[in-house]
């Protein structure tokens, strides 16, 4: 029946091509059926690793009866919202209207306009614990639009403006040192003091957050001994360590599960995501923690890591084990040689591999691995050989079938560039390589809203106040085309959760090329965009961790090194490798490396040459940079 989804991209898509239900992919068509039918559109929504996603398919998009409802009296359409995270986020500010239980599948019903005028999450087949069944939904949400229309477009216009209205955020100010100090006292008295981590059940590794407490505890001694410094190192640090001795992480492989469905950590929901671990591999390379590190860089070098260079979206929860599909099952053997593994998403997401591009570049660094930033230059090359158009513009997502490789029709998302962006600058940096840092420079340049697009050529202050009156970034060519037709697609959606939003991440990679170019546009565009989201940021810090990542950097002291250097095992270059300032960058070049960094036009680089052939370290304050020293011992870091 469902013919449109067996060449899918989105191999979660493809697991639904033999239900009975006559599903659409994302599209105009599915809503043009709907109007030429007069029937309501449902729209449904999950991802491959999603464990009820399956248990919903299974129980209800199996049942030829169930279907038969379906098919009668809806147009149905499903959708990843890993590939479209654009369409999830808009659908899910619409559910929120109808639920706080929110959560995949997402099930969410709405006008042939594409208005929502219901949502849920999970329906079982029968009714339990005061859950109607979906067979119960169907009817009364068709009951209603045939008997009520008015008042089912009605509910479904007041949505689509709050929607609107939500999009509408009144910029703050950036917190202050004092502000960013009381967010660490926040959120150490959240701490589950006896299991760690943040509140009861269930528990997340909340890794955006670990990374600001991260950044916080660095950044103490630039803020001049701020008081917090200590409190978010050592609660990030207890959050790592009680992680990795729980049961959240595998062992064996090295990964670590989604989250623990228990406050001791325990009962996991086996799935293993990319970009928590990515995430996760930056955070315990940062803290020092070599064992663990080591063993999250192996699951995604040996596990998610793809034939194409590339890395799979997420691991399955359910194995199949004695004929049996069962969750976790395989993860509790020692022993797993035998095993069938659990099955991967080998969708490659453009902005998820940026992430694990990036923390193999970065722990490589600081660990000193120089094949985990191989292995990262490699994922990189092979993403924008891919995954970028003639035209500069990026693809979201890929899929490599029998014929070759497919490509989504998804439109890239702002997370796209920017987590691409600041993976390419961070593998800029760890390689010397000045390609990488054009083309991140290349990529954010697309999402800033220049002169250019507003009919003058401006420079300075002429240029910050134009861009004053523009949002801060944008994704090329528009947002998804169905959305912005139906009006319900999210300008400035702020939403992080498990990793870092569109917004964050390319405020990020802008600050980080400020810090290379010198050019303010870049960190204007950064301050605006955190500015927009500050109050936000401050009312629910759990839920932005990169966010305030970017705001702490953008209230550090800007301190820039430099070491030039043909011996990449000088001990200039060793110290500037372990290094990693708060606000700041810490770069290793050769000579040749620095002249090319220059001529690219990164300021940084700017007259950095060796000293009487020996390596040569440049110490710079918000540009303004020490005379160059030859010996370690004289390099006084802050």
């Amino acid at each position: 029946m469902a013919e449109r989804l067996r060449d899918a991209v989105s191999p979660y898509l493809r697991s639904h091509a033999d239900n009975p239900v006559d599903w659409w992919q994302w599209g105009p068509e599915p809503f043009a059926e709907a109007a030429r039918r007069d029937i309501p559109v449902l729209v449904s929504i999950g991802y491959s690793t999603c464990h009820w996603c399956h248990v919903m398919a299974r129980e209800s998009f199996s049942d030829p009866a169930l279907a038969g409802v379906l098919n009668e009296k809806f147009v149905a359409i499903k959708v990843d919202r890993e590939e479209h995270p654009d369409v999830d986020s808009s659908f899910m500010a619409a559910a929120s209207a109808f639920t706080q239980q929110l959560g995949w599948p997402l099930t969410v019903f709405a006008t042939p306009e594409g208005h929502p005028f219901y949502a849920g999450t999970y329906f079982p087949p029968v009714p339990m614990q005061g859950r109607p069944s979906f067979r119960e939904v169907l009817n009364a949400v068709f009951e209603a639009w045939s008997e009520r229309r008015s008042d089912v477009e009605a509910t479904s216009d007041a949505v689509a403006q709050a929607i609107a209205a939500s999009d509408q955020e009144t910029p703050g100010v950036l917190p202050t040192l004092e502000q960013l100090a009381d967010i660490t006292a926040e959120l150490a008295a959240h701490e589950d003091r006896e299991y760690g981590g943040f509140g009861r059940a269930p528990k997340f590794p909340v890794a955006t957050v670990l990374l600001y407490l991260l950044d916080r505890g660095a950044a103490g001694a630039s803020d001049s001994g701020a008081s917090d410094s200590t409190l978010a190192q050592a609660l990030a640090e207890r959050m790592l360590d009680a992680m990795a001795a729980s049961p959240l992480r595998d062992r064996e492989e090295g990964g670590f599960f989604r989250y623990a469905t228990e406050r001791d950590w325990s009962d996991p929901h086996y799935e293993r995501m990319l970009y928590d671990n990515a995430l996760l591999l930056s955070a315990y390379a940062r803290a020092g923690r070599t064992e663990v590190a080591e063993g999250i860089a192996d699951f995604l070098l040996s596990v998610l890591r793809l034939p194409s260079g590339g890395f799979a979206s997420g691991q399955d929860s359910e194995s199949l084990i004695d004929g049996r599909k069962v969750e976790g099952e395989y993860y509790r053997y020692t022993d797993r040689s035998g095993l069938q593994p659990p099955a991967l998403d080998d969708k490659v997401l453009t902005g998820w591999n940026g992430l694990a591009i990036e923390a193999l570049a970065l722990a490589g660094t600081l660990l000193q691995r120089p094949n985990w930033v191989e292995a990262a230059a490699s994922a990189a090359d092979q993403l924008l050989a891919t995954h970028r158009r003639a035209d500069g513009t990026l693809v979201r997502a890929s899929t490599r079938f029998s014929t070759g490789e497919r490509m989504s029709d998804a439109s890239a998302t702002l997370e796209d560039y920017g987590m691409l962006a600041s993976a390419l600058l961070q593998l800029a940096l760890a390689t010397g390589e000045v390609r990488y840092a054009v083309t991140a420079r290349e990529l954010i340049d697309a999402c800033i809203d220049r002169p250019q697009a507003l009919g003058a050529e401006l420079r300075g202050s002429e240029v910050r106040g134009a861009l004053a009156a523009q949002p801060p970034f944008a994704v090329p060519g528009g947002p998804d085309p169905v959305l912005a037709a139906h009006g319900t697609a999210l300008a400035n959606d702020p939403s992080e959760g498990a990793y870092p939003s569109g917004i964050s991440a390319a405020a990020s990679a802008a600050h980080r090329l400020f810090l290379l170019t010198g050019d303010l546009t870049y960190r204007d565009a950064s301050r605006r965009a955190m500015e927009l989201f500050a109050p936000l940021a401050l009312q629910q810090p759990i839920s932005f961790g990169a966010s305030l990542s970017v705001m702490t950097a953008l209230a550090a002291d800007v301190t820039q090194l430099v070491v030039v250097s043909d011996d990449p095992g000088s001990e200039l270059a060793s110290v500037a490798r372990r290094w990693l300032p708060v606000g700041g960058v810490s770069s290793v070049v050769t000579a040749a490396q620095a002249a090319a960094f220059a001529a690219a036009g990164f300021e940084l680089y700017e007259g950095r040459t060796l000293q009487g052939g020996a390596a040569a370290a440049y110490l710079c304050r918000d540009f303004v940079c020490n005379l160059p020293v030859t010996d370690a011992a004289e390099l006084r870091l802050p």
